[in-house]
């Protein structure tokens, strides 16, 4: 299976799964997620780059604590990302963000996320080697 990024269901909000071959795919394939939580993530173009580092104590406040830092990211510079890369070292993490402002008529936005949640979050390896790293995110 690739790296890839899937929604699945939960009530009023909206849960991301980033599913990767390392952990750190799976981080990138969850921010994906996000983006597409907004528009298609194939209209964002890459014309600037945002550097984010997390710390938590554990793998799953690490991935909340990401998705915060790039929907933080998101609303105060108006952007949209749509490529991603993370390297995680321990509970460390340094990720370099590619993007471009919001273009209401070429992204067409749908909703803006305010926030990943605690609910539904999970960081594991599964039996086949792929890494899922997943919350609910609230809009």
């Amino acid at each position: 299976m690739p790296n890839t990024w899937e929604h699945f269901h939960h009530q009023a909000d909206i849960g991301v799964r980033g599913i990767g071959t390392t952990k750190a795919k799976a981080f990138e394939e969850a921010a994906m997620g996000l983006t597409a939580i907004v528009t298609d993530p194939a209209l964002v173009q890459s014309h600037r780059e945002v550097i984010v580092h997390c710390e938590a104590p554990d793998d799953e406040l690490l991935l909340a604590d990401w998705l915060n830092a790039v929907i933080y990211q998101m609303s105060s510079q108006n952007m949209l990302f749509g490529q991603f890369d993370v390297h995680i070292d321990g509970q460390h993490l340094d990720a370099k963000a590619w993007g471009e402002k919001v273009s209401r008529a070429r992204h067409s936005p749908t909703v803006e996320p305010k926030g990943a949640t605690y609910t539904e979050l999970l960081v594991e390896q599964r039996k086949d080697g792929h890494w899922i790293a997943q919350c609910v995110v609230d809009v």
